[in-house]
């Protein structure tokens, strides 16, 4: 017998089937929906108006997605541990533990560690919250083992164990302690042992020829230090002995001249240090010998005192100078010294000194550490589950509100003003508009690769917070409105869903249209705009023509002045052809003008004054219809699906954004009624000045029609009026047209 399938229903959101979660039950049987009608395959942890906490917990491979299967795990989990699973529409971020369900195994331990969690927080109450499970640091702050593997100083009684973690962490490093304390876990435990016992087995390894090691005592090291800081010195100064021995005319040469001390003696010389360094430790002689009391460069007499002090007094007391042969033989001594230090071991605890790292050796309580570390593993079952009643308590919370913006978009297309979407980020606030549809710009090369797919009008905005002083990009659909005030460079205001404002300047817009009426008016706003910027064009260029002409002008008078005797020049004759091709084509345009409008009374003429207004209609829908028929099957097609995949989504079903729902998304100021003046105003023209005007015109459009005897003065009392306009504007054409051609003949 086949498997009786779950119930479910369906409707249609967003123009496409979708399926309804409205019980826990559906939840519960979400990994029996077919993957194939789920409206998202997978949607980013981060950036999203969720917790982010709650989608890391369901990211169960830590690849930073969610996918369908780990959904499905979570829902299958979080409905199996609570007795009712209808619990989880409500949202609520505190949960009963009497709503836990206990006959569940995973129920009944996560019942046990939410009551231990209350008994380490102190509460004494039967729900457990977000913000209790959440603060990891207060659950554990007062437990020695909290399963971790990590133990601290408070993980024992015992004073010398809590000096040797102390001396651990100090040394080797930590680890971070599940009550928020540093502590050590067993590795860094044989780590502290093994260079304890390496730097005691290196240290004591000197005890044999402990007077060849150390030449000098306890001033071996300061001995050695004060040796290298002149050796360089001591070796420069024999070899310039060396080369004045060998030739005496050099010695000049080697030594410092007086010339030098000429060149600084007008400094202030407590100045020229790093120079009088550069001279040699001692005057330069033939004889090879260092001198030992006096006549040393005064910007190495500190240092050579605490070489005499440590050195050259003890295995030379009675010299009063010191040969090459005797240097050298001072560096051969602490050649044993050298070996031995470069045999060194376990250096990283040698800061705590060779006492106390000798009675940590001889104690060794290394086992006692680790018997702790082992005591501590032990719980970690227990605590685990501590973890999981915070996943509990997230799952509770969020899920739902997952699953109606993965499997479905219901909070999307629900239009509550207090349910959205989880991936819009807010409202921007532009040109007496509001948009609600935000979304944050993760990547924006692959915004622009794929978001002209959407069909929609966006707004890509860069956005900067003082408050939290942070900068992000979103992009806003503008899906309402007019489109003329909106540019790049404009600035608006972006308030995100904590209602922090945020400065927002548009740096990008990708052009589709808004609305169906947007697209009637965009034929002659076009035209507007073309004409504009040509009129535009042409003054700027008549401009620019007339300045040159100007300049021309005046530079031609200026060469045009006859020198003195000269004789004047000859004004330039009236050119009658020039003035003739003028009025010729004056009178052609007049002509086809007139032949035009001819045509256009005469076929007026013909139809009643119903049949004029059907015309004009018919002209306008020529003009604006093919741009509101392509208006309307772009908005018919607006799909959120391309903005969603550019920051990381797997869209798995349409998303379409159609007219009337559009329209919900922007929303326009609406002012009510201004029934007061505004005082400032234009002043507009008397209306009496307005009439006066007026029957001046009149009196002159019928006194010149009188007089040249055009209609409707030539027209009988039984003719058409229509069929004698006509004729009188054909009268007029020719007239031109005669006009024209009389001028173009004379030319």
């Amino acid at each position: 017998m086949a498997e009786k399938q779950y119930n479910w229903k369906f409707s249609t959101v967003g123009g496409v089937p979708r399926v309804n979660i409205e019980s826990g039950e559906d939840i519960a049987h979400l990994k029996e929906l077919d993957q194939k009608m789920w409206t998202v395959l997978s949607c980013p942890t981060k950036g999203l108006e969720i917790d982010e906490k709650t989608l890391e917990l369901m990211d169960l491979d830590g690849d930073g997605k969610i996918r369908v299967h780990e959904v499905v795990e979570a829902a299958t989990w979080i409905t199996k541990v609570l007795k009712n699973p209808d619990l989880l529409l409500n949202q609520e971020d505190t949960i009963s533990l009497d709503d836990i369900n206990q006959d569940d195994e995973d129920g009944k331990k996560l019942y046990d560690s939410a009551k231990q969690i209350l008994a380490n927080l102190e509460l004494d109450k039967n729900e457990i919250s977000v913000a209790d499970t959440s603060d990891s640091i207060a659950i554990f702050a007062k437990t020695k083992f909290n399963g971790d593997g990590v133990i601290t100083e408070n993980s024992t009684d015992d004073e010398a164990l809590k000096a040797v973690i102390a001396n651990c962490v100090k040394t080797i490093g930590s680890t971070p302690d599940r009550s928020g304390v540093d502590g050590v876990n067993a590795e860094q435990i044989e780590a502290f042992y093994t260079n304890c016992n390496d730097y005691m087995t290196w240290f004591t390894s000197e005890d044999e020829n402990k007077a060849t090691v150390f030449p000098y005592g306890d001033n071996t090291e300061a001995a050695l230090a004060a040796y290298n800081a002149l050796k360089e010195k001591v070796e420069d100064f024999f070899m310039r002995c060396k080369l004045t021995a060998f030739n005496s005319d050099s010695s000049a040469a080697l030594d410092v001249t007086v010339a030098r001390f000429e060149a600084i003696s007008e400094k202030s010389l407590s100045a020229c240090t790093e120079e009088i360094a550069g001279y040699p430790l001692a005057r330069v002689n033939g004889k090879l010998e260092l001198p030992l009391n006096g006549g040393i460069n005064p910007a190495w007499e500190a240092a050579f005192a605490n070489l005499k002090s440590l050195i050259f007094d003890v295995d030379f007391p009675k010299q009063k100078s010191i040969s090459e042969a005797d240097w050298n033989a001072i560096g051969a001594k602490f050649g044993p010294y050298e070996a031995w230090k470069a045999a060194k071991k376990g250096e990283v605890v040698e800061s705590l000194g060779v006492d106390v790292i000798k009675e940590i050796v001889e104690k060794n309580q290394k086992d006692a550490l680790l018997a702790l570390v082992e005591q501590d593993k032990a719980e970690e079952t227990k605590s685990n589950e501590i973890v999981t009643v915070n996943k509990l308590t997230h799952y509770y919370r969020d899920i739902y509100k997952l699953i109606k913006n993965y499997v479905t978009f219901s909070d999307f297309y629900t239009r509550d003003e207090n349910k959205k979407a989880i991936f819009q980020a807010g409202t921007l606030y532009i040109d007496q508009r509001s948009c609600d549809l935000c979304v944050k710009v993760s990547d924006m090369g692959k915004h622009n690769l794929t978001a002209g797919l959407s069909g929609m009008y966006l707004l890509y905005c860069d956005c900067h917070s003082k408050k939290k002083n942070e900068t992000m990009t979103i992009v806003a659909v503008m899906t309402d409105g007019d489109i003329d005030n909106l540019m790049v460079g404009k600035n608006a205001i972006f308030y995100d869903r904590d209602g922090v404002d945020w400065d927002a300047t548009v740096v990008k817009i990708i052009d589709n249209p808004i609305s169906i009426r947007q697209a009637f008016w965009s034929p002659y706003r076009k035209f507007a705009n073309w004409v504009t910027d040509l009129i535009n064009k042409s003054a700027a260029e008549k401009d620019s023509k007339s300045f040159d002409n100007m300049t021309a002008s005046v530079s031609e008078k200026a060469a045009a002045v006859p020198a003195e005797g000269a004789a004047p020049q000859q004004a330039q004759p009236f050119d009658i052809a020039k003035f003739a091709g003028i009025f010729a084509a004056i009178g052609m345009a007049l002509g086809f003008l007139g032949s035009f409008c001819v045509s256009v009374v005469s076929g007026f003429a013909q139809l009643t004054w119903w049949q004029v207004i059907l015309v004009f209609i018919g002209i306008i829908l020529l003009i604006s219809g093919p741009s509101m028929v392509m208006a309307w099957l772009k908005l018919r097609k607006r799909n959120l699906a391309p903005l969603l995949n550019a920051n990381g989504w797997a869209v798995n079903a349409q998303a379409f954004v159609n007219i009337t729902f559009g329209a919900t998304l922007t929303k326009i100021a609406q002012f009510p009624k201004v029934t007061l003046a505004d005082p400032f105003a234009d002043k507009g023209m008397a209306w009496w000045k307005k009439l006066l005007i007026g029957v001046v015109l009149l009196a002159i459009g019928v006194a010149a029609l009188w007089y040249f005897n055009i209609w409707p003065f030539n027209c009988g009392a039984e003719a058409e009026v229509a069929e004698c306009a006509a004729d009188t504007l054909q009268t007029v054409a020719d007239t031109l047209q005669q006009v024209a051609d009389t001028t173009a003949v004379a030319e």
